[in-house]
C-alpha cells in the first residue's frame, strides 16, 4: 500500500470513529430524558370497580416520589418512585374502615401527560390517564 492509501486509510478510520462517538453520546443523552412529575395532576381512572377522576399532588426530588392523592376514595399520602420515564406510586385507601393499597404504575409521557394501570387491593384493576394542570 502506497503512502497516500496509508493515509486515506487512516483518514477514513479517523471518520468511522468520530460517527460513532457522536452516535453514542446522541443515544446517551436521549436515553437519559430527565422527567419531574412535580405538581398537581388531574387524573381520569377506569376500573372494574368504577371511574373516577382524581388529583394527585406530586413531589419529586431525583428518582423519590411523594405526594397527596384526593379522589373518590378520600385523601391520602403517597410515595412512590420516577426511574426514566417510569412512574410507580402507592398510597393506602381507607374506605368506611376498610383499608387496602392502591397501586398506580405507568409511563410519564412528555412533561404533562402519564398513563398506565392501577390496581386496588382485593376491590378491582384497570387503567388510567393524566394531564399536569
Amino acid at each position: 500500500m502506497t503512502q497516500t492509501g496509508v493515509r486515506a486509510a487512516t483518514v477514513t478510520m479517523a471518520v468511522a470513529l468520530a460517527v460513532l462517538v457522536v452516535a453514542s453520546i446522541a443515544a446517551a443523552a436521549q436515553g437519559a430524558v430527565t422527567v419531574d412529575v412535580t405538581g398537581k395532576w388531574a387524573f381520569s381512572v377506569e376500573t372494574s370497580a368504577g371511574s373516577g377522576t382524581p388529583t394527585f399532588t406530586f413531589k419529586q426530588d431525583g428518582e423519590k416520589l411523594t405526594g397527596h392523592y384526593s379522589g373518590q376514595l378520600g385523601e391520602a399520602e403517597l410515595t412512590g418512585t420516577v426511574k426514566g420515564q417510569a412512574i410507580s406510586f402507592t398510597f393506602t385507601a381507607d374506605v368506611d374502615g376498610n383499608k387496602f393499597d392502591v397501586t398506580y404504575t405507568g409511563t410519564v409521557e412528555g412533561k404533562d401527560a402519564m398513563k398506565g394501570t392501577v390496581k386496588l387491593a382485593g376491590v378491582g384493576e384497570g387503567t388510567f390517564t393524566g394531564k399536569r394542570q
